[in-house]
Order: C-alpha cells, then structure tokens, then sequence
C-alpha cells in the first residue's frame, strides 16, 4: 500500500494517494507561524512525498496567510497536472470586511480567485468549504460549486469539518438536482478522536464521499513523545505545556498510549507508524493526511502503509480507543438492534475496507 497505489476518492474516477500531504505549515506567516517552515524546508517535505509517488497535496487560503498556496505554486511548476491539488475557503483573512469570511457566493468565488493567483494555476482539482459557517444556505454553496465547475476553475467539490446533516443535505440536493456531487469530507479522525464514526463514516460510505482525516497523530500526542504532569504535557513539541486550544487528553486516552506502543513494539515500528496505518486504513477513510516539519519525519509517515496491522491487534486498537455511544446512538448498537431482528436470522453489514487500488504507475 504505497503512495503509488492510488485509490478512487468517493464516487468519483479520481485517483489519489492513501496519504495526502498536508502543508499547514508550508510558510512562517499568519496564524501558523510558530510551526511554519520556510520555503527551502517546505522543498525537501514536497520533494520527499512527491518521490515516493504521491499525488493529493492538501492546503487552504487560511494557512499562513496564503504563503502555503503561494510556496506549493512554485513547488509544483512542471508537474501541475500530475499533482491531486486541494485547497479550502472559509476562514476571513480581513476582519475589516464583513463578506471576507464564510461560504457566500461572494466569499467563495473572490477566495477562489485569490487562491489561484497565489497557487499560479487556473484550477483546483478539489475545492472545500473550511468548515461550516452556520449562516449560508446550503443551496447557495451548491449553486456556487456548479458555478465554479462550469467555469473550469475546479474539478470536484467537497466539504471540510461539516454536521452530518448538511452533508448528506449537499449530497442528496445535489444528486436531486443534477449539481456536481460531493466526493471528498475532510474531518479530524485518529486513534483518540473517533466520534465521525457515529454518523458522519456511515453517512459519508453510503453517500459516497470518500473521507479524509486530518491529524491522525491528534497533533503529536499518538507519537508517544509527550509525558503527563501537573502543567499539562511535557515533552518537546507544540501541545506540551498548556498546549493548543482544542487539545485535552483524559485518562482514557492516555491509557491508549500503552496499547499502541505495546503493539508497535510487536510490530517492530513507531507508535507514530501505527497511528498513521490504523487511521489510513479505517472503513470509509480515502486518505489521511500527513504534515511534516523535516524530510526524515514525512518518510517515516510514509512507511506506515508498508506493513499490515493483524486482526488481533487491531482489535487490541479498537477496544481500548473505543468511543461508548452516547443519548440516542446506543439505540444503534448490537445489543439494542437484538430487540429489532428476529431471532436466528442472518444479518451482515457490507465488508470493511474502503476501494482496492485501481492504477499502479510502478
């Protein structure tokens, strides 16, 4: 399972990478900066992932302040067309303006066009709202991605960090409508965040939207380099300390930590490696995606998919990162489904697994 295996992305004929490159970092601006790399580092990561046969680079407008989409334009001269290109628009770079932000009409194509100057192309191959503004109505953002489509500016349409509800409301509007479907949502998903798979995983497999994860590593802290104290983690690297808004880890998920290492020492590999492999290879995950601060870093992401994590301890994984359904969703476990099927009878769901590879280029 190389980065040259390519696998279709939803239901479409797009061929990408089990591993997308992710180039949050790729610029010492903005909002990212503390973790940003200059321009020569971002080299050697781009050059690293595109060696090893991969082809679906990930960025956003937002990203250090659009020097991630400008670096990865220079990057990708001569190879343009080989390249799986994504970027996303949401998030305002001008607070001043009150239509510089959100999933407007007015926002999306200005933020569009912004972006493709930067990238110096005339197209994306997957264009993404950022996430969900709460404000405009899903019909516009459709409108707005056929628009866009027409006018040959992007090839596929797709949503990040989105309810549910308002993906399977895009995808079934616009099949109902003859609108460019939705192939690709791109949501937080790793050994320590698994909530997508109450709804958003089952949605996304039968809609048909292949799913990209982001952070599989839960922002460095699967790697097994952090340690727990009185002042949050200690260790070298961006959640130690107070850490990042967003990141807080119970005893649970510390506990995994054991599981993982335990089965990354069977296995001869990092706990970083079986984090990766495990997130990359979950039903309805089309992709993960991996950012990098140095070339070594990014190759040992790679070699996560050169090996296959057995059934017994990949249910050692399961178990003790399993997430217990809460409210409604334990109506929809196997104990509570007993009470629906009768008796006796035969019941399966469809085999896990995403896509086998369909092209092979070595």
């Amino acid at each position: 399972m190389a980065l040259d295996d390519y696998y279709l992305l939803g239901r479409s004929g797009l061929r990408v990478s089990r591993l997308a490159l992710g180039t949050m970092n790729f610029g010492t601006a903005g909002f990212h900066a503390p973790y940003g790399k200059t321009e020569d580092d971002a080299s050697a990561i781009f050059s690293t992932y595109v060696e090893a046969g991969g082809n679906f680079i990930d960025t956003a407008d937002f990203y250090t302040a659009g020097e991630s989409e400008r670096i990865l334009g220079k990057l990708m001269t001569g190879m343009r067309d080989r390249m799986v290109l994504t970027t996303k628009a949401t998030n305002s770079i001008d607070h001043s303006d009150p239509n510089a932000g959100g999933n407007s009409r007015k926002h999306l194509i200005r933020a569009l066009d912004a972006s493709l100057r930067r990238l110096g192309t005339d197209y994306v191959d997957l264009f993404l709202l950022h996430t969900w503004d709460r404000i405009t109505p899903v019909d516009e953002v459709l409108r707005t991605f056929d628009d866009l489509t027409r006018a040959g500016k992007i090839r596929y349409a797709g949503l990040s960090d989105v309810p549910s509800w308002y993906a399977a409301r895009a995808q079934s509007l616009a099949d109902a409508h003859g609108l460019p479907p939705m192939i690709n949502l791109q949501l937080p998903y790793s050994l320590v965040e698994r909530t997508i798979e109450t709804e958003h995983v089952p949605m996304a497999q039968d809609l048909g939207l292949g799913i990209t994860a982001w952070s599989p590593l839960a922002g460095g802290f699967l790697t097994g380099k952090y340690r727990r104290d009185d002042q949050g983690l200690n260790g070298d690297g961006r959640l130690a300390g107070d850490g990042t808004p967003g990141w807080t880890w119970n005893d649970r998920q510390w506990g995994l930590l054991a599981t993982i290492k335990e089965v990354a020492d069977k296995l001869g590999v990092t706990m970083a490696q079986v984090a990766v492999n495990w997130a990359a290879t979950q039903p309805g995950i089309a992709a993960a995606i991996v950012g990098a601060s140095r070339p070594e870093q990014l190759a040992t992401s790679i070699q996560a998919l050169e090996f296959e994590i057995p059934a017994e301890l990949r249910s050692a994984l399961d178990e003790a990162s399993a997430v217990p359904p809460e409210s409604v969703y334990r109506m929809f476990t196997p104990q509570y489904q007993s009470w629906i099927v009768t008796p006796g009878a035969k019941v399966a769901d469809k085999p896990a697994g995403y896509q086998p590879p369909v092209l092979n280029w070595r």
